[in-house]
């Protein structure tokens, strides 16, 4: 395991930009198996769980030449199904969550698909009910094989149908798409998730030919078409690193200007962060984080304590409540973290107690954050990263605080984040990766 060192108590100044969306990413990527036409994307990240996926679709077949930093060219003409039974491809696959986005269109353009259960964060449940009951519903046939732990799904011709998911499931709603666009008839998708990732995939399929209307709402419909061409897409900046660089400009206290932000996809993160109080200035797609010695969190109308709680879009996401946690913890107030969809996410909260932070974790799902004003800086600790987002909230209350901290299992955050002590490091902060 990778370890990080880091030495607390820098300001940043400078300018850091984004990388390309990783949730995205592991979308769109998995959408090139529905052509056997070039599908050209740009501004991939290259980030452990992006280059994974582009390692699996090249062991089904799919020919991938990069053409420039971040930009791919892929065809997938020549796909091996006789691949999905090799011991490799299980290996390959039970390594990375978003290997589920493959079984949508290869079960659209070849009638089966097969998935180990997939890796990922260790963050709770995380079902995929969603995904398999839209297949069956488009006429698929499902089977989980226990003994195996192993999901297969085959198909004679799918047809067109309603749907009502369960949950607005990002993954679940985008998996369903790329197998309803090659499905004969219309079918319409019902409490679809609508955040900008799920409206960008829609967009793609669309220029390779798909006819998806309702792109943006939760009622999704799509009429089905018999075959799809190639397209150029580019990436979205990452909202979620957008969020952290945020919350560790105000948590440090730093002058940090953000480029290419994509303002108008970020929902409600930035009306999230004013709500705690944070400064800054949005010009054009550039947010300037400044002047935050003090931030001062809000209280609702009544005077009752703020809650932060995550939502489907346009709400909060919840990628961004752990990077928020960690900022609050030297706010001026108090604030109730609600963690809604992951029952594990807000156990790393021990290591920021062990720093100093007061904290109250209520239950699984909730945490009460007593924010310090910078009264007591946080201490610096060794701890550990329990998945992508824990991580570089952990690494965000390293740089802030006194001393030396040290984070292992960093091979986490590298998953999310690309090259990240180089990016910080180039505006002032002091981390050292260590083997």
């Amino acid at each position: 395991m990778g370890t990080f060192r880091i030495e607390g108590g820098h300001k940043l100044k400078g300018s850091i930009t984004p990388q390309g969306a990783k949730n995205e990413a592991l979308q769109v990527l998995s959408a090139v198996l529905l052509t056997d036409q070039d599908v050209t994307i740009s501004n991939i990240p290259d980030i452990r769980d992006v280059n994974r996926l582009i390692d699996l679709l090249k062991g089904l077949g799919v020919a991938v030449e990069q053409t420039g930093e971040g930009a791919y060219r892929f065809n997938a003409s020549s796909i091996d199904l006789q691949y999905l039974h090799s011991p490799e491809f299980r290996k390959k696959a039970a390594s990375i969550r978003g290997s589920v986005m493959i079984i949508g269109p290869l079960l659209a353009r070849f009638g089966k698909g097969y998935i180990p259960s997939p890796g990922g964060d260790k963050i709770g449940r995380r079902r995929l009910d969603t995904h398999f009951i839209g297949f069956e519903k488009l006429g698929a046939r499902f089977n989980f094989l226990r003994e195996e732990n192993f999901y297969a799904i085959e198909t004679d011709g799918l047809k067109g149908t309603y749907m009502l998911l369960p949950e607005a499931s990002v993954t679940g709603t985008a998996n369903i798409v790329m197998a309803a666009v090659l499905a004969e008839g219309i079918t319409q998708i019902y409490n679809a998730a609508c955040e900008p990732y799920v409206q960008q995939l829609c967009k793609m399929l669309n220029r390779m030919g798909a006819k998806i209307s309702g792109v943006g709402s939760n009622l999704l419909t799509i009429e089905g078409v018999s075959s799809l061409s190639g397209c150029d897409h580019r990436l979205l900046p990452d909202m979620i690193e957008i969020g952290s660089f945020i919350a560790m400009a105000a948590l440090t206290d730093s002058d940090i200007t953000v480029p290419d932000c994509a303002v108008s996809e970020l929902g409600m993160i930035l009306e999230t962060f004013s709500r705690l109080g944070v400064n800054f200035d949005v010009n054009g797609d550039t947010i300037h984080i400044h002047d935050n010695r003090e931030y001062t969190i809000e209280s609702f109308i009544d005077g009752s304590m703020m809650t932060i709680a995550d939502a489907p879009w346009p709400g909060l996401t919840p990628d961004l409540l752990s990077v928020i946690l960690v900022m609050c913890t030297q706010a001026n107030g108090n604030v109730l973290i609600h963690q809604k969809m992951f029952e594990s996410r807000l156990f790393f909260v021990d290591n920021l107690i062990d720093m100093g932070a007061q904290i109250i974790l209520c239950d699984p799902h909730r945490a009460t954050v007593m924010g310090l004003n910078r009264r007591v800086k946080l201490r610096g600790i060794q701890m550990t990263s329990p998945d992508i987002r824990a991580g570089v909230s952990l690494l965000i209350a390293a740089m802030s605080a006194d001393g030396i901290s040290h984070i292992h299992n960093i091979e986490q955050i590298d998953r999310g984040y690309q090259n990240i002590e180089g990016r910080l490091n180039a505006i002032g902060a002091k981390i050292e990766r260590l083997s």
